[in-house]
């Protein structure tokens, strides 16, 4: 992963190689302005030539992939790769919360007529959980802007067109020929089963997209009618209703529990589908607001762009892989992990289900110069936790904290053995290593 440069007035310049930027620092020549993603600072140098860069992102419902590469002609080559991780979930379950809570005061202590009927929305108007979504992702791309030289930017727009799913007879050039035919369609469907045969659940095989209710028999090419099924499975079930196929075969004639499976799940409503559509529109239109020009694609593009590519699937790889993309270099980096986690909290209680209070939180946000969201290093010489841990920190009256560590929490560091590295700024970070280092780890332990 490259390392972000400022000039002496903290103006971008272009990324540069993290053996370069150890050589900047251990001569003095930069220091250290942020750990996260890591930038660097120059001492003697105002300006300088750039090149154009790009941030490239893929929206999703439940995390959001960036990309950052350079544009060279036809080639694109990646300086970094990051997956924003939503925590619209959170933010539901507090307003839910939050509304339970309300509701128990007024009926306990006097009746209260319903206002419910004289609120209206603002034309526009998102859910908190979906706001959250286009909100976290203009602040990076701000934040993106102020460490990189960036000229543009580019987003998938339409994640899945729910229009060709519903209505299977929607004409266009792209749905009757070209390469796109069928991205949209098997992309949704390889999320919505889990990427393994709906039948067997087979997944080391490839997969047919297969029709519920067979086509022979009337049944049509709409989404809840259509599957994934292994080769033996769709050439055994044939012309087959789903009950008859389960009946009658040796492998499936016990598996009650999955054919009730199969049929709740082929009725599951496009959820994760909806979400995405329902604020790309709104990212779109946030992102128009920077100024810079905004390309935008669709799923099934950056689906093929990563098929031909042989680039295989994360949410920042598919980041790169949005709109024109003709050849995509140096994506074999370490992805760096972005969670949204909030500033904190007001509430000082911590409650039961049934909501009465359970405990107390204390008063003070700090202790020993920490407080919870602070990135920070620590090194344990000695004891059952010793060795070096590095995270997101979670502070204690006591002075003995807990560090979120990409691999796990670790209690009962005590905060003589921790160095701040970065203040919280509402997110927790760590790296994930470069997929070709993880397939070359599981065929050496393979062997």
């Amino acid at each position: 992963m490259s390392v972000f440069v400022l000039d002496k007035r903290k103006h971008p310049l272009m990324p540069c190689t993290e053996r370069r930027a150890r050589l900047l620092l251990s001569r003095r020549r930069a220091v250290v302005v942020r750990a996260y993603p890591f930038t660097i600072r120059l001492k003697n140098r105002t300006g300088d030539v750039t090149q154009p860069l790009r941030i490239k992102i893929d929206p999703g419902s439940k995390a959001t992939g960036i990309a950052v590469v350079r544009e060279n002609g036809q080639k694109q080559h990646v300086l970094a790769l990051m997956e924003l991780v939503h925590r619209g979930r959170q933010i539901s379950k507090s307003l839910d919360q939050r509304r339970a809570f309300r509701r128990r005061r007024r009926n306990q202590l006097r009746y209260r007529a319903p206002r419910f009927l004289n609120r209206t929305k603002p034309k526009g108007w998102l859910a908190p959980s979906l706001q959250h979504r286009v909100d976290i992702t203009r602040s990076l791309v701000n934040r993106l802007r102020s460490l990189v030289p960036v000229v543009s930017i580019s987003q998938e727009l339409v994640r899945f067109d729910t229009q060709k799913m519903e209505t299977p007879e929607v004409s266009g050039v792209e749905y009757q020929q070209g390469t796109l035919l069928g991205y949209e369609i098997r992309e949704y469907l390889l999320e919505k089963w889990g990427r393994e045969c709906a039948y067997c659940a087979d997944t080391d095989t490839p997969l047919q997209i297969e029709h519920i209710d067979p086509k022979a028999n009337g049944g049509s090419n709409r989404i809840s009618n259509l599957t994934l099924a292994c080769r033996p499975c769709n050439q055994e079930k044939d012309r087959k209703s789903l009950v008859s196929f389960f009946a009658t075969s040796k492998r499936l004639k016990n598996h009650q529990a999955r054919l009730d499976r199969i049929l709740k799940q082929c009725k599951k409503p496009l959820r994760d589908a909806s979400a995405v559509n329902s604020t790309r529109w709104a990212l779109y239109q946030a992102l128009k607001q920077t100024g810079l020009p905004v390309e935008v694609g669709t799923g099934g593009r950056t689906k093929f762009n990563r098929c031909r590519l042989r680039i295989p699937k994360t949410h920042a790889l598919d980041a790169a892989c949005v709109g024109e993309v003709e050849i995509v270099e140096g994506w074999d980096v370490p992805t760096l992990a972005i969670k949204a986690t909030g500033r904190g909290s007001y509430k000082r209680t911590r409650l039961t289900k049934h909501g009465f209070p359970r405990g107390y939180l204390m008063r003070q946000k700090q202790v020993q110069g920490f407080q919870t969201g602070d990135m920070v290093r620590a090194v344990v010489p000695a004891g059952t936790k010793a060795g070096t841990w590095q995270g997101r920190v979670a502070v204690r009256k006591t002075g003995s904290f807990n560090i979120q560590t990409s691999s796990g929490a670790i209690q009962g560091i005590s905060h003589r053995h921790c160095v701040l590295t970065q203040r919280a700024d509402g997110y927790g970070y760590h790296i994930q290593p470069n997929q070709r280092k993880e397939e070359g780890d599981r065929e050496n332990e393979s062997r």
